[in-house]
C-alpha cells in the first residue's frame, strides 16, 4: 500500500513535532446513505466536491481528507468521470487523502471476512489514484471489533484513528490497542468525535481566543503535543475563506500556530521522527465497546432483522460458492465475485445494514444484498452443473463447502417407491395429476408451445398415447427412453386437418410417475463431493458407486417430543422445551418468549415504565412435521394477544386494544447431531415492541462468549457507561453465542443479553423489535437524539414475516470442549445438491475430496486469487482457541502452502507453525 506524501507543503510544516499547536485536518463524514437514499446524498456529495477539488487545485496548501472511503470517490467519479486524473494528481500530491476502506462499516453488522473484502476492495480503488491513507480510520462506527487491529497490520496498516467504544482508562490522545493474537496499532483517539474543532470558527473575529482556549482545555489529552482539530461534520465542505482565516492567523504571534493537514500527516508524524507522541500509551486490548464517552446505538443490532439475515445469506452464498469455484471450475468467475462483494461491501455502512436509515435505504439495502448473494448462486449451479454432468440423472450430487468431512442431511425428489424405509426418510408424496383439460382439435397445437425439447410442466416426457377422444402424457423426473416431438407434433396437427370446423373434443390428461420428497444421509469428504441415488427397495441406498446400508432408526417424534441419538426436546404444557445433551446436561423453559413494549427509535430500545412484560400463550398447540428416523420434527405454534402498541397519550404505557401474533416453533434432531434445531417465525401484528427468546443456562453466570468478526469474545454482565445513553448489557453475535450449560448456534447476527431467570440466568435473544421512528428526541435511556424525528413506518415490520434459524446445544464445560465453533459451521453450511446430468442408471463417479482443516480453527475463506490470468487459491484460517494449537489445512492438487499477510505478500512464517491464539492465517498455494 502506498500513501501520499506526509511532508507535502502546507501553511507550515505539517511534520514538525515540536509546533504544539492546532494540526487542522478539513474532511467531511459522508454517510453514503441515511436519512436519504443513496441517490440523493451523491447529488449533494458531487457539488460538494466539485468545491472541493477546485479549491484544493487553486491553493496547494489546502488539504482535505475524504472520510477514509473509496466509496465517495468512486460515486463522485461515476458522475464525472472526466475528473479522474484532477483528482488523480490531488491524491499523489498529498492534497487530497482517500481510503483505506471502500466504505465506512458497522464492525458487528458483517463477518470478519467481508471487512477484509472492504479493506481490499478500498485500497485497490485508491492505489488505482494515487495512493490509501494509511490510517485506518473508523470515525463512527457503533463500536469496534477485537481483532481490527489484526486486521489492519494485515494490510500494512500501522495506525487508527477513531471515537466511539474507548473505555475510561484511556486519558490520553493516543493508546495502543492490541487484537487476541497480540497485534497492535498505535490508535489516534477522537475524545470530542470527528467534528472536535467546528467550534474554533464558529465566530469570525475570534479565532485566536478560540484557538487558545482550545489548545488549554486539551492539554490533559495531548500534553506537548499538537491538537488534533477534525474541522468537518456530515455531508459539509469547509468553508471558502477557510484557508484565508488560518493564514491570517498564523500571521499573529498570540495565539497557537494552526497547520492544515490531512489525517494521515497528522496521525503518521512520528513515524518520519522515530518517536511516538506520548511516552507510555495506555494498551487496550479486546472490543471497545464502552460508553464511556460516546453513544454505541446498540438497538441498530435488532432493528431490522430481515437485513441482517440478508447480510448473512449473501455472505455465506459468495463464501460457499468461492470454494467450489477454487476447487472444481476451471472457468474465470472472478469478475462475478468482484462485482457481489463490492455490493455486500457497500451495504456495510454504519447507516445502511444497521438498519437505523429511512425506509428507502433499507429497501435498497435488501436490493443489493439481495442481487450479491443471487450472483453467488449462480456461479454454485454452474459449478455444481459442470460436476453433475457424469452423474446419472436418477442420482444427485451432494457438495460439502467445509473443511472437514461430516454426515449431511439433504431433501430430494426420487420415483416410484425409493427412499423408504431405514435407506432414507419419506417426506411426502407429490401429486401425480399435472393436467387434466378438455380442447377442440384446433386447440390441440397448443400444447406444443408448453414442450421444450421433453419438457412439460416441470418433468420429461416419458410417453404419449392417444384414445378414441384422449391425449394421455406420461412424465417423469427422468427421461426413460425415446420421445419424438417430430412424430407428436405430426399426430396433433393431422388431428386439426382431419377435424377442420373444430367440433371434436379431447381430454389432454398429464400424470406424472409416482414421487416422493426423501431425506437422505451421506458421510461427504472434506471440501468435497459425493453421488447419491435412492436405491429400490426399503434399507439402502447408493453413494458414490457403493452401497451404504444405514443404521436402524435413530431419531424420532411424537406430538409433545422430538428425540435423537445425542439429544432431546420435551414440550412442556406452556409451549417451552426441557432439552437433554449426550453428557445428560439439561436445560428446562429454552424457547420462552418474553415480550415488551418498545418506545425508542432505530437506536436505542426504549423501557416502558408501566407496562409488564408478558409471556404467557394463550394457546399452545403441537404438530408432527417429520417422524424420523433421519429427521425428526414437530412444530409448536404459541398465540399470544399483545397490545397493538404504544400509547401516544401516556409513552409508558402499551395500548390496551391487543392483537393475535402467532409464533411458530419448528424443533427439529438430525441424526449424529448434539444440538436441537429451532425455527421461529411469525408475521408481525402489533408495533413498538421487542420479542425474545429465552434460553436458559443451568447456572449462574458471571460472563458469556459471542462468536464473530474472527473472534470468541468474552463479556461480563455489564457496559461501562457514562456518558449519553444508558449502557444495556446486549451485545451483538453473529456465529454463537455460549453461557453456561448452553450454547446457541446462529445463522445471523442476534443480539442477546444474559439476563436473571426464575431457576438461574438465561440468554435473551432478540428475535425481532419493531418501532416507527428513525430517532426520537426523548428517549428514556439516551440524553440526546441519535438524528432526526423522521417516521420509519417499515421499521414497524408490521404484515412482514420474520423469520429466525437457531439451534441449542446443551453441553456442560464450555464452548471449547463442547466444540461449538465447528458445530456453528455445520449448523450454517447446508449441503448443496443438484440433480445428475447423464443417463439414468449408470454407475456413480468416485467421491472427490478438497483441502481438510484439522485443528481447534474454522475456515474463512478458500478462493481464486490473482490478477488478469493468473491465479494462485488462497485460504485463510481462523483460530478458535484460547491457546497456540497445531492446525493444518492440506493444499489442493499437492501443492505448498506459504503464508502471506492480508494483502497476498510473504509472511516469513512457516505454514506449519502452531496457530497462535487468535491468530486469523492467509495461505496461498
Amino acid at each position: 500500500m502506498t500513501d501520499a506524501d506526509p511532508a507535502a507543503p502546507g501553511p507550515t510544516d505539517p511534520a514538525s513535532p515540536t509546533d504544539a499547536g492546532i494540526a487542522l485536518v478539513p474532511h467531511t463524514h459522508w454517510d453514503r446513505e441515511w436519512y436519504e437514499p443513496h441517490e440523493v446524498f451523491r447529488l449533494r456529495l458531487v457539488h460538494v466536491l466539485d468545491d472541493v477539488i477546485t479549491r484544493l487545485e487553486a491553493d496547494p496548501q489546502f488539504r482535505f481528507t475524504l472520510d477514509g472511503q473509496t466509496a465517495a470517490i468512486e460515486d463522485y467519479l461515476q458522475i464525472r468521470p472526466e475528473m479522474r486524473e484532477r483528482v488523480a494528481v490531488l491524491v499523489r500530491g498529498g492534497q487530497l487523502a482517500v481510503g483505506p476502506w471502500l466504505i465506512l462499516l458497522d464492525e458487528f453488522c458483517c463477518d470478519g471476512e467481508t471487512i477484509v473484502r472492504n479493506l481490499e476492495l478500498g485500497i485497490d480503488r485508491a492505489e488505482r489514484l494515487g495512493g490509501a491513507m494509511g490510517v485506518g480510520y473508523l470515525p463512527d462506527m457503533f463500536g469496534h471489533t477485537a481483532q481490527m487491529p489484526q486486521i489492519l497490520r494485515g494490510f500494512g496498516i500501522e495506525h487508527a484513528a477513531l471515537w466511539r467504544g474507548v473505555p475510561a482508562a484511556v486519558t490520553e490522545h493516543s493508546f495502543t490497542w492490541q487484537s487476541p493474537d497480540g497485534s497492535s496499532v498505535r490508535t489516534e483517539y477522537l475524545f470530542d468525535g470527528y467534528g472536535s474543532a467546528l467550534d474554533l470558527f464558529a465566530l469570525p473575529d475570534r479565532l485566536a481566543e478560540l484557538a487558545t482556549a482550545y489548545r488549554e482545555q486539551t492539554r490533559p489529552w495531548y500534553g506537548q503535543d499538537p491538537v488534533l482539530g477534525m474541522f468537518g461534520t456530515d455531508h459539509m465542505a469547509p468553508p471558502p475563506e477557510l484557508m484565508d482565516r488560518v493564514r491570517a492567523h498564523n500571521a499573529g504571534a498570540d495565539a497557537p500556530q494552526i497547520r492544515v493537514a490531512t489525517l494521515s500527516e497528522v496521525v503518521m508524524s512520528e513515524v518520519r521522527h522515530g518517536a511516538p507522541l506520548t511516552g507510555r500509551p495506555e494498551v487496550v486490548a479486546g472490543e471497545l465497546r464502552s460508553h464511556a464517552r460516546g453513544n454505541l446505538l446498540p438497538g441498530v443490532f435488532s432493528i431490522r432483522t430481515n437485513l441482517k439475515a440478508a447480510m448473512a445469506e449473501a455472505e455465506l452464498t459468495l463464501t460457499q460458492a468461492e470454494r467450489l469455484d477454487a476447487l472444481y471450475s476451471a472457468e474465470d468467475h472472478r469478475s462475478f465475485f468482484d462485482l457481489a462483494w463490492y455490493r455486500v461491501v457497500e451495504s456495510t455502512a454504519h447507516d445502511s445494514i444497521t438498519g437505523c436509515g429511512v425506509d428507502e435505504t433499507a429497501d435498497q439495502v435488501a436490493a443489493r444484498l439481495a442481487s450479491a448473494a443471487q450472483i453467488g448462486r449462480a456461479v454454485s449451479e454452474r459449478v455444481l452443473d459442470g460436476l453433475a454432468a457424469d452423474v446419472p440423472s436418477d442420482a444427485y450430487l451432494l457438495a460439502n463447502t467445509l473443511p472437514w468431512a461430516r454426515t449431511v442431511q439433504t431433501e430430494v425428489v426420487v420415483a416410484g417407491d425409493d427412499g423408504g424405509g431405514s435407506g432414507g426418510q419419506v417426506v411426502g408424496e407429490l401429486d401425480t395429476a399435472l393436467g387434466d383439460e378438455t380442447m377442440t382439435s384446433a386447440e390441440l397445437v397448443s400444447i406444443l408451445r408448453r414442450i421444450h425439447g421433453r419438457e412439460l410442466f416441470g418433468q420429461q416426457i416419458n410417453g404419449y398415447t392417444w384414445g378414441a377422444d384422449s391425449l394421455h402424457f406420461t412424465v417423469g423426473e427422468v427421461a426413460e427412453g425415446p420421445f419424438d416431438l417430430a412424430t407428436l407434433t405430426a399426430e396433433i396437427e393431422a388431428a386439426a386437418t382431419a377435424d377442420p370446423e373444430g367440433r371434436r373434443h379431447w381430454q389432454v390428461v398429464t400424470t406424472a410417475q409416482p414421487r416422493r420428497r426423501v431425506i437422505l444421509a451421506a458421510e461427504v469428504p472434506p471440501l468435497g463431493h459425493v453421488s447419491i441415488r435412492a436405491a429400490s427397495g426399503a434399507g439402502s441406498m447408493t453413494t458414490s458407486g457403493a452401497e451404504a446400508t444405514t443404521s436402524p432408526a435413530q431419531v424420532r417424534a411424537t406430538p409433545r417430543s422430538v428425540t435423537g441419538d445425542l439429544v432431546s426436546a420435551v414440550v412442556d404444557a406452556d409451549g417451552t422445551l426441557t432439552l437433554t445433551g449426550t453428557d445428560g446436561t439439561t436445560l428446562t423453559g429454552v424457547g420462552r418468549l418474553v415480550d415488551e413494549g418498545d418506545r425508542g427509535d432505530s437506536y436505542n430500545y426504549g423501557p416502558l415504565a408501566h407496562s409488564p412484560a408478558l409471556e404467557t400463550p394463550t394457546s399452545v398447540h403441537t404438530d408432527v412435521v417429520a417422524e424420523g428416523p433421519v429427521r425428526a420434527a414437530i412444530e409448536v405454534t404459541r398465540r399470544y394477544d399483545l397490545p397493538l402498541g404504544v400509547d401516544p397519550a401516556d409513552r409508558d404505557r402499551r395500548l390496551e386494544k391487543t392483537e393475535e401474533l402467532a409464533v411458530r416453533m419448528l424443533v427439529e434432531v438430525r441424526a449424529g447431531e448434539p444440538f436441537v434445531r429451532l425455527t421461529l417465525s411469525a408475521v408481525n401484528t402489533v408495533g413498538d415492541h421487542r420479542l425474545r427468546l429465552h434460553v436458559p443456562l443451568g447456572e449462574q453466570v458471571d460472563t458469556s462468549f459471542g462468536s464473530g468478526q474472527f473472534d470468541v469474545t468474552r463479556r461480563g454482565r455489564t457496559a461501562e457507561g457514562g456518558w449519553g445513553e444508558y449502557p444495556l448489557p446486549t451485545f451483538p453475535a453473529t456465529g454463537f453465542v455460549s453461557a453456561g450449560n448452553a450454547h446457541v448456534l446462529l445463522a445471523k447476527l442476534t443480539e442477546y443479553e444474559v439476563v436473571g431467570g426464575a431457576a438461574g440466568d438465561e440468554l435473551a435473544l432478540t428475535l425481532l423489535r419493531a418501532v416507527g421512528m428513525m430517532s426520537v428526541n426523548v428517549h428514556p435511556l439516551r440524553d440526546e437524539p441519535a438524528g432526526s424525528e423522521i417516521p420509519v413506518p417499515g421499521a414497524q415490520y408490521l404484515g412482514t414475516e420474520v423469520s429466525t434459524r437457531l439451534a441449542v446445544l446443551p453441553r456442560a464445560g464450555g464452548w471449547e470442549r463442547a466444540e461449538v465453533a465447528r458445530w456453528a459451521e455445520h449448523f450454517r453450511h447446508e449441503p448443496l445438491v443438484v440433480r445428475g446430468h447423464a443417463a439414468a442408471g449408470g454407475a456413480l463417479p468416485a467421491a472427490a475430496a478438497g483441502p481438510e482443516l484439522t485443528g481447534p480453527a474454522v475456515l474463512s475463506s478458500l478462493r481464486q486469487v490473482g490478477d488478469g490470468g493468473a491465479s494462485v487459491v488462497e485460504a485463510r484460517l481462523v483460530s478458535m482457541s484460547s491457546a497456540e494449537q497445531d492446525v493444518r489445512l492440506t493444499a489442493p492438487d499437492g501443492a505448498a502452502w506459504q503464508v502471506t499477510d492480508l494483502r497476498g505478500r510473504p509472511s516469513g512464517v512457516a505454514p506449519d507453525a502452531p496457530l497462535r491464539a487468535g491468530e486469523v492465517r492467509t495461505l496461498r498455494a
